[in-house]
């Protein structure tokens, strides 16, 4: 008796079958054996591809929740902005308890529960969170993906034994859900898109258009029969899973029951848009059962290839592999030292023959250190380090080592040092500075360019004693209000300006502060004495008035005093300062000093 034997994710059928294009070997070999009849179907299904879907449907609020404990005994809400509305995004228990429903708008959630608590949605918090989540799921598989913004979804084949099977290890993943706050719906089949329909679908029956097809409305003798008959696909409705004890058994497909699982679901559960399965429903077409069962050449003429694609992914017609979140980069060498050492040289010495290694490894991956951390293991188990940050991502041993030799002084050796270690805490791409244009010239911007590191080195030494963010460089911004034309920004993390500064037409002193009050008549005119920190000034020549307005669009309140005209003045004592007079806006008028000339 002849056996056909092909690979597990091949599907092999007779020419005239069509069921499947990949089974080109198994094509061959029929075509060999004549004596087989050709409408027999030869088909081998992967039956061993496990896939797991984690639907946190309350990802937000409960999110929230462990960080506000109390939010969990009061209904609580999060909210997210849609087309200028503010809709709810997620609900907790208690708030869903008063009827409150995910995608609700606001002000109708607060009409149904008047002590709705409601905390605006951050959206990058929660894909941290769910990273973080993707990172506890790699206890079941090593094969872990984010699904959208509130799942993760987990390839177990291989992997059930481990827990004790596939029920054992929902269990665990249901306790750990327990234990960690989190709500969790979950389902288990041989693909992606079935997996993710029973975690989300599972339970719900295909509900009925308005046109009015649905089985409760037909006739009663046709609806007492249908109940009594032995499976739904010969007339009766469709099973609906009843939550209880057994609810999460239902969300299993056993291995090879993709159809069987997926057919009383609505057609929702392929992961189609809304517009495509109203338009079905409209037909008829309630349950994917329903959908299977129609020509596929009619279906994408009127509904397009997606909705042929998301039902081959989701029978596993289609391949849907589940790829992993790609492990960051990690760069770190270590040297253990026979016998433990304790000077400065020794370290030096060690750092030396680590610093190669570990630029070696930045340099193979095109990324530059931005801060690097020394670690000394002590022989009484102690752990000293410090820690460097450069203006400029390097990978160069020659600019890294003079910042590590500054910071050896603050370890304490103690007994010896047993160990040390080398790890680039925060690395960023470094890429290569080629100049194009004349060779001559070429090489000298080149030149140029791989020596021009004083500056950074500069920062660096400096960053290493008083902090890099201490170290700040000026910005142009556009803006004629003197104290908003530049703006303040750390020199590590930002280029120098290579532009030219926009010059006012009058001049700017070199010393700007808050204006502070000066003691003078209250006229537009310049006074000829005024009192202004403590001391007496006579007015010996003064050049205006230059009147500035605050931009109507912004509510600043230092310049809540209206409309401003300066005057450079120039004091008998030497002094050049810059009054201005303000006219009263909201606040009451009268003359200020708002900066000092060279």
């Amino acid at each position: 008796m002849w056996q056909l034997r092909l690979k597990p994710s091949w599907h092999a059928t007779a020419p005239d079958g069509g069921l499947d294009s990949l089974a080109v070997a198994g094509y061959f070999w029929i075509e060999q054996n004549k004596n087989i009849n050709d409408s027999t179907v030869f088909a081998a299904t992967m039956t061993d591809r496990r896939i797991l879907s984690l639907w946190f449907p309350r990802l937000g609020a409960d999110r929230l929740m462990r960080l506000e404990p109390q939010l969990q005994q009061m209904p609580f809400a999060v909210v997210r902005e849609v087309a200028n509305m503010q809709v709810l995004s997620s609900v907790n228990p208690v708030a869903a308890g008063f009827g409150i429903r995910t995608g609700q708008p606001v002000r109708d959630a607060h009409a149904m529960c008047e002590g709705l608590v409601t905390r605006a949605r951050n959206t990058q918090s929660e894909r941290a969170f769910l990273s973080v989540l993707q990172r506890w799921a790699g206890k079941f598989s090593p094969w872990v993906a984010t699904e959208a913004d509130d799942g993760l979804v987990v390839d177990l084949t291989g992997c059930a034994h481990l827990f004790g099977g596939e029920a054992s290890l929902m269990e665990v993943v249901q306790q750990d859900c327990n234990d960690l706050g989190l709500a969790v719906r979950m389902g288990l089949a041989d693909t992606r898109g079935a997996a993710w329909a029973l975690a989300r679908f599972a339970g719900q029956a295909a509900g009925a258009h308005r046109s009015g097809d649905a089985i409760d409305q037909e006739a009663r003798a046709t609806r007492s029969r249908a109940g009594k008959r032995r499976h739904w696909t010969r007339g009766g409705a469709a099973p609906v899973m009843q939550p209880g004890r057994h609810a999460a058994t239902h969300r299993i497909a056993a291995p090879g029951q993709t159809y069987s699982a997926l057919s009383p679901l609505p057609v929702a559960a392929l992961r189609l848009d809304d517009g495509v399965a109203e338009q079905l429903a409209r037909l008829g077409l309630r349950r994917i059962g329903d959908l299977l069962g129609q020509p596929r050449a009619s279906l994408a003429r009127r509904f397009g290839r997606g909705l042929v694609m998301r039902m081959d992914q989701a029978m596993g017609s289609a391949p849907e592999p589940v790829s992993p979140a790609k492990p960051p980069d990690h760069f770190a060498v270590r040297l253990t030292l026979p016998e433990p050492i304790g000077l400065e040289a020794d370290m030096l010495a060690g750092i030396d023959r680590l610093l190669p290694r570990l630029c070696a490894q930045l340099r193979d991956k095109g990324r530059g250190a931005r801060r690097v951390r020394l670690q000394a293991f002590r022989s009484d188990h102690d752990i000293q380090s410090v820690d460097i940050g450069l203006a400029r991502p390097s990978h160069d041993p020659d600019r890294i080592r003079p910042l590590l030799a500054m910071k050896l002084e603050t370890i304490d050796a103690g007994f010896g040092i047993d160990m040390l270690r080398l790890e680039a805490l925060q690395s960023e791409p470094l890429h290569n500075r080629r100049a194009v244009g004349h060779l001559d010239a070429g090489q000298a911007v080149n030149k140029r360019l791989a020596s021009n590191t004083a500056t950074d080195d500069l920062i660096g030494r400096i960053g290493a004693r008083v902090g890099l963010d201490a170290v700040t460089r000026l910005y142009p911004t556009e803006s004629h209000i003197p104290e908003k034309t530049s703006k303040v920004m750390a020199a590590a993390w930002s280029a120098p300006y290579g532009g030219d500064w926009r010059r006012s037409a009058t001049p700017r002193p070199l010393l700007l502060w808050q204006p502070e009050p000066v003691n003078a008549p209250d006229t537009p005119k310049v006074p000829e004495v005024f009192r202004w920190r403590g001391r007496t000034l006579r007015r010996r020549r003064a050049v205006g008035p230059e009147r500035l307005a605050p931009e109507w669009w912004l509510d600043d309140p230092d310049w809540r005093t209206g409309v401003r005209d300066y005057w450079v003045t120039d004091t008998e004592d030497g002094q050049k300062l810059w009054l201005f007079y303000g006219h009263g806006g909201t606040m009451s008028s009268g003359w200020f000093c708002h900066g000092s000339f060279a």
